[in-house]
């Protein structure tokens, strides 16, 4: 008989899903991902890779949480004993990037404060590396940086606090409260931004289409791993949230709800966002141009910038931005230490209070080294690192272990038929078979072609201990934990989840 816990709606579901795929990369990566790729014409390409990777893949992973009915390590040693540790390598990804995210959380809360009285004054660079992290050279620790420890200790107790409630009483009814409320943040965000001088720059700056630049592989190349890397793929998410789904559940419209959900966000944060450069641009006299960025530069500097710059109103839209950011990150990282919660309750069959403990207090702990003065550099080098060379890698091995190696793509494509509205037909299996694998592959080479990350502004070593060491850990961890043996009728698929028809 299947124990396994179950979203109480269909609703839920998809919200945390959606919840999962939409963090900070949706508010400060897309936008500027788009405007260098050219502008209107990179929707194109975003759309080509949601239709022909993102949704595909979703499928996938949906299907196989679905079917196999447990956390990515389970569902992999029910797939084949043999590739088990694939679970555990994207747990371990997972892992990884949860020590880091929730520091950035962290500083989103700080921000939240600071935004009441604009206490990030008129040099907002200077104030996040020198006045509040108070950033140490790279290789050096430094002591804490004290302004990060008590939003970072209320990120985890909240995280945490939604995980010991449960799938139902805790992940699905805080994505019914986060997701909803972050919306109509942002909303609001973008309505004021809308209405400012010089949004009409910003937006033509965001949507004129260069044309020329369809033709570039490059700019392909970064809508698959702008895809990619926004819906949450490949580090054991999706095949988590999806073993929690009833039995009758219609994979594929949830797969293209979830994908053009995020991609619908992703698109808002874009003209909020050029909205807000065009109106700074304008005020600054510059073109648009000089004033694009993005990741952490354009929330922590050229946001608060922005917010320095408002005819009114600065503290109240300040509070939204960074409340929105807030939001946005604790949905995602609730799943993603859902994912080693859940890895861990299944392989040593332990009670979720014992997995949320031991899973989201170990990666609690760790997180404290990001929390220190020279704690940038190394959350820097990781996320880098651990994307390139661990998600987009462990994609590559997801793909072509599942449909390649093991040539699971009919037995997966009937199983989400039998349940789905929308058939999946030979399209999927070519998309998956051929497309991603070889935009994963051609990523992969060109990662590894590239100068050393971060334009000699980090050491060899440092590089080695903080970034490749990191990835390659993920991959190590992941093998060791496969070698542990399951508990008794552990790995035996429960007989009312299989389908014989």
């Amino acid at each position: 008989m299947d124990n396994r816990p179950q979203w109480g709606t269909r609703a839920g579901f998809i919200l945390a899903a959606v919840g999962s795929a939409i963090g900070l990369g949706n508010i400060w990566r897309f936008p500027g991902v788009a405007y260098e790729n050219g502008g209107g014409s990179f929707f194109i390409p975003y759309l080509f890779a949601l239709l022909t990777a993102g949704i595909p893949l979703l499928v996938m992973e949906f299907t196989l949480g679905h079917k196999y009915r447990g956390s990515a390590p389970l569902t992999y040693a029910r797939l084949s004993k043999k590739f088990e540790w694939l679970g555990w390598w994207q747990v371990g990804i997972a892992f990884v990037i949860s020590t880091y995210y929730s520091v950035i959380i962290a500083w989103a809360i700080s921000y939240s404060g600071f935004s009441l009285n604009l206490s990030w004054g008129k040099d907002t660079q200077t104030f996040l590396f020198n006045d509040y992290l108070q950033a140490a050279a790279p290789g050096e620790l430094g002591g804490f940086a004290p302004g990060v420890l008590i939003p970072l200790l209320i990120v985890w107790v909240v995280t945490l606090g939604v995980l010991f409630a449960g799938v139902k009483k805790g992940i699905e009814l805080a994505n019914k409260i986060f997701i909803p409320t972050l919306v109509v943040l942002f909303l609001i965000i973008v309505i004021r931004a809308l209405t400012l001088e010089g949004a009409a720059l910003g937006l033509e700056a965001f949507f004129k289409p260069d044309w020329s630049m369809i033709a570039n592989g490059k700019v392909w190349v970064a809508a698959y791993g702008q895809i990619f890397f926004s819906l949450s793929i490949a580090f054991a998410i999706m095949v988590t949230y999806s073993s929690y789904l009833p039995k009758k559940s219609d994979i594929t419209n949830n797969a293209f709800i979830t994908g053009f959900g995020n991609s619908a966000f992703e698109l808002l944060a874009g003209i909020g966002v050029f909205s807000a450069l065009g109106f700074m641009a304008m005020q600054q006299g510059v073109p648009v141009s000089e004033v694009v960025s993005k990741g952490i530069g354009l929330a922590f500097i050229v946001f608060p910038q922005i917010i320095n710059e408002f005819p009114a109103f600065n503290q109240l839209f300040g509070f939204l931005f960074f409340a929105s950011l807030t939001l946005a990150g604790l949905t995602s990282l609730i799943s993603i230490v859902e994912t080693f919660v859940a890895g861990v309750q299944d392989k040593f069959n332990v009670s979720r209070t014992k997995a949320v403990l031991f899973g989201g207090g170990v990666s609690a702990i760790i997180s404290l080294l990001f929390a220190t003065r020279g704690g940038i550099n190394f959350l820097d080098v990781a996320d880098e690192f651990i994307n390139s060379f661990g998600v987009a890698l462990a994609g590559l091995v997801e793909v072509v272990v599942v449909i390649w190696i093991l040539k699971q793509a009919t037995n997966l494509q009937t199983h989400a038929n039998q349940i789905s509205d929308i058939q999946l037909g030979s399209w999927w299996k070519i998309c998956l078979g051929v497309i991603t694998p070889i935009i994963l592959g051609y990523m992969m080479i060109d990662k590894l072609r590239a100068e050393p990350y971060g334009g000699g502004s980090y050491s060899g070593e440092f590089l080695l201990y903080s970034g490749w060491l990191v990835a390659a850990g993920a991959l190590i961890v992941g093998i060791l934990f496969s070698f542990i043996s399951w508990k008794k009728d552990t790995i035996e698929l429960p007989a009312d989840k299989e389908v014989s028809r």
